[in-house]
Formats: structure tokens, sequence, C-alpha cells
């Protein structure tokens, strides 16, 4: 058994690449059964947000690195490979951690990652299990006490925050000022409480079912519109914030070119924070129009690092405490069974050699029988002693878990026929009646 994760981010993908590589989660769902399906994992997850496509595994003890590979390389239509991380064991949780706690975000400490990782994990809980189920949940309890025992996550640390934050430094505020969120969700609604803030006078809420959008434009003294009325509001509004969970473009030339035209020189802001995009780059050609994606957000995430950056420290510590509980747990979920079976064959074998030895003895008397058998139980019991301390502390050292596996082929378990070597069950070193953490 190795965990594994694998994928592209932010810090190694440009935007072109990574909304390709997203995964919506009924897609993510059939990607991880064909893994499985295939005997290359036991257990998955993937984790598909604006800034990151991750796959998370247990694998089978086969090679699955190429498979994941070749599945991104798929949907990217080009060999991604140079632009993926790998992390196993150990690195892998620890990586997770990270994410969860918004170290690993644009955004340093923000907090929309936290509950994008709980989605994640619930959205493909038909594919997790007792490891994964028990590091997400780990991961999700790092990141809260990360956010609550330091200042990683003090103030509106988010992408829609850092959004509103550069259309405020291009118009030198917002005071006044009329905007336009496109979309319903709660990273629109986050953008939506950023602007008002901020002094937005008249905000707008645009979305595919205008029942979502009604819902949200009142809950803020919002104006609502479906997605078909509010190309010519664009007329008379300075700031528009897209973020749809639409596969294709929403924001066309076509659909907006009439009413950039009719605002004669005034500047339009559009910000997308979408992925897949929700604005056709060719927007961004129209005159007085400043179109900015999630990758032009980097200065707004560099300030960000300044004022957070003295909280990493405290924060890496807190990942480094409960990612080596889960280690310390995962480590005796796999060396227990394996020192069980070694004590098992060491048993067949004294009690084999015994009998032997016994019949080359002849007659003994009761007593004399019965120090033999002793004399064999405790010296098998001081050879295996120490081996099976080692074992289990050598599967938590940080080396991940081959050792297990080293034992196994040292001992010839794998040669007592009592696994399936592809199935689930301990001879990838869990116990089969492991339970389920939710």
């Amino acid at each position: 058994m190795a965990l594994i994760v694998a994928g592209v981010s932010h810090a190694t993908a440009p935007i072109e690449v990574r909304e390709k590589l997203v995964l919506r989660p009924q897609e993510a769902v059939t990607e991880l059964a064909r893994l499985r399906d295939a005997g290359l994992t036991r257990e998955g997850v993937v984790l598909s947000t604006c800034n990151r496509t991750e796959i998370y595994a247990v694998d089978n003890g086969r090679e699955l690195l190429p498979e994941i590979t070749a599945l991104l390389s798929d949907r990217l239509g080009a060999d991604v490979s140079a632009l993926m991380y790998v992390r196993r064991d150990r690195d892998a949780a620890v990586h997770l951690f990270e994410v969860a706690a918004g170290l690993d975000s644009m955004i340093l400490g923000e907090a929309q990652i936290q509950w994008q990782v709980r989605d994640a994990w619930e959205q493909c809980r038909a594919e997790s299990g007792s490891i994964l189920n028990r590091l997400f949940q780990s991961a999700l309890l790092a990141g809260s006490r990360a956010r609550e025992e330091t200042g990683i996550g003090r103030g509106a640390a988010s992408v829609s925050s850092a959004a509103v934050q550069l259309a405020k430094k291009i118009f030198g505020g917002l005071a006044g000022r009329r905007a336009m969120i496109l979309g319903a969700g709660d990273v629109a609604e986050l953008a939506l409480e950023c602007l008002l803030g901020e002094g937005v006078r008249v905000a707008i809420v645009a979305n595919r079912t205008y029942e979502r959008a009604h819902v949200l434009a009142e809950r803020h003294a919002a104006t609502a519109m479906h997605y078909d009325q509010c190309w010519a509001s664009l007329r008379d509004v300075d700031v528009m914030i897209c973020s749809t969970a639409s596969p294709v473009h929403v924001v066309t030339v076509d659909r907006v070119r009439a009413s950039v035209e009719a605002r004669g020189d005034r500047p339009l802001c559009i910000l997308d924070i979408a992925l897949p995009r929700d604005v056709d780059a060719a927007v961004g050609d129209l005159g007085n129009v400043f179109l900015y994606d999630l990758d032009d957000l980097r200065a707004a995430a560099s300030a960000n690092l300044e004022q957070r950056g003295e909280d990493i420290p405290a924060a890496k510590a807190i990942i480094a405490e409960e990612s080596g509980r889960l280690w310390d747990w995962v480590a005796g979920l796999a060396a227990v069974p394996v020192v069980r079976e070694f004590r098992e064959e060491m048993e067949r074998v004294r009690s084999t050699e015994l009998a032997a030895a016994l019949r080359r003895l002849g007659p003994l008397s009761p007593a004399q029988a019965e120090a033999v058998e002793h004399f064999s139980k405790s010296l098998m019991n001081k050879f295996l002693h120490e081996p099976s301390v080692r074992l289990k502390a050598a599967a938590a050292n940080g080396r991940g878990l081959g050792v297990v596996d080293a034992a196994r082929y040292l001992f010839a378990l794998e040669k007592q026929g009592r696994h399936d070597p592809h199935g689930a069950g301990a001879d990838q070193g869990i116990s089969e009646d492991t339970t389920d953490i939710v």
C-alpha cells in the first residue's frame, strides 16, 4: 500500500492548462472507478478547484503514476508530465494538510479551499475508504486549527476579496460605483459582499437560473436578472465579476459588443474568477475593456503573503503535529497485520520443528516435554520481539511503508496464499476490519 497525490496547481501550470484539467464531480467519480476497476487503486479522491486538479489515491501495489499522467494528458491534449508534481506517503499527507490550511493557495490562508476540500471528499465518498477518509478528516482538522490558532486566515482572504481589491486599485476606490456579479454560488456571494463593503452603490446579480439570482440579490438588497437580460446593463456598470460553473464561455464578444460600444470611453473592468474561464479572451480586445483572470491576481496574492507570511511557521507546526498523528495511525494499520502474519508463520515453523525434535528425543516425561515447549516459545518470542517493534516504528519513520513489503518478502509471507495480491485485504498492509472514519 502507498499513498500518492499527483496533479497540477497554480504554482506549476497557467490558467490555460488548469481550465482544461477541471474534473467535475461525476467525471471525477467515473475516472476513479475506472482506476479501481483496472486494479490500480483501492481508494481515490479528486480535488479540482480553480487553482488545482489533484488525484489522491491509495494504490494497489501497481504503478499508478503513468495512468494518472495519461488521464490528465488526454484531457489537456498534450503531455502534462512536465507540469505535474507527485507526493508520496507522508509527503502526500502533508501536502493535503497544507492545501486545506490555505498554505498552498494563491491567496495565502484563503478560507474557501477548506470547504472545497470537504466537498471533494464528500463527492468522492463512493471511491474513498478508510485511509483517505481519515486523511481528509485529519486535513480538515489541521486546516481549522491553523486558522483558529494562528493569524493565517485573518481578514478576508479569498479569491473574491483579491478580485475586489484589484478593482479598487484600478478605480482608486469603489464607493458609488455600479457592479454586476455573474453567478450565484458561494464565491459569487462573497464577491458581492466584498463589493458592497467597499461602498458599491448599485449591484446586479445575473444567473442562468433566475430563482438563485433572486435569492442572493434579495439577501443583499441587489437587483436580480437572468442571463438573457443582463447584457444591456453593461452600459451602466463599472465592474463585472464572473464566477459561474459553466463549462463554456458565458461572456462572448457577440453578447457584449453593443453594450460596450455604447459606453463611449468609460472603462469596464471585468474580473473572471471562474475556472474554466467565463469570459472569452477576445472580449479583452474591445475598446476600454480591462479583462483580468485568476492568474492576474498574483500581485494581490503577493501583498497577501507579506501580511500573513509571519504566521506560516506556526501553521506548519500544527500541520506537522497533525500529520504525525495521522501517519502513526497509518503505520500501525499497515504494520500490525504483517506482524501478526509474521508471528503466525513463525509459530507454525516452531510447532513443526518442535514436533520433529520431540520425535528424535524419544519418550519424555510430561514435565520434560513442557520444559522443551516453554523453551521453544520463549526463544521464539525473544527473537521476534525486536523485529516486531522495529517493524511498527520503521513504517512511521517518514520513509514510507516499503519496509512492510520488505518484511513480507524477507519472511516469504507473500507465499502463504492467504491473501489476494491485488485485493483489498491485509496483503496491502491494511486490515479489512478497519473502521471508516466519518
